[in-house]
């Protein structure tokens, strides 16, 4: 799958653009059909340890899921917003069975 990592007012390591890649190639063990992905990264700007945010964009026919997270870590983020991620893709085919 076609990961799209945008950082916003910083740089991504090419490590951490790795790490989200493999996470997000999971994410077709469940849903073969998926078009697109874009993931953005942002550092806000206060004295609070969770200003990292990971928003990711998933596109498949039809639909689309955003799941939004801010945590110390953009692993951290990636890890959480990829399992929410990924219970959205499961519910999606379900209701797609229960529809054909």
């Amino acid at each position: 799958m076609k990961v799209n990592t945008q950082s916003v007012n910083f740089t991504a390591d090419s490590s951490l653009i790795e790490f989200i890649q493999k996470r997000m190639d999971k994410l077709d063990m469940f849903y073969d059909k998926i078009i697109q992905s874009d993931v953005y990264l942002k550092v806000e700007n206060t004295s609070d340890k969770e200003n990292k945010i990971f928003e990711v964009k998933l596109s498949v026919p039809g639909d689309s899921f955003v799941v939004k997270k801010q945590c110390k870590s953009f692993e951290e983020g990636a890890d959480a917003a990829i399992t929410a991620l990924g219970r959205q893709i499961k519910k999606h085919k379900e209701k797609q069975r229960a529809h054909s």
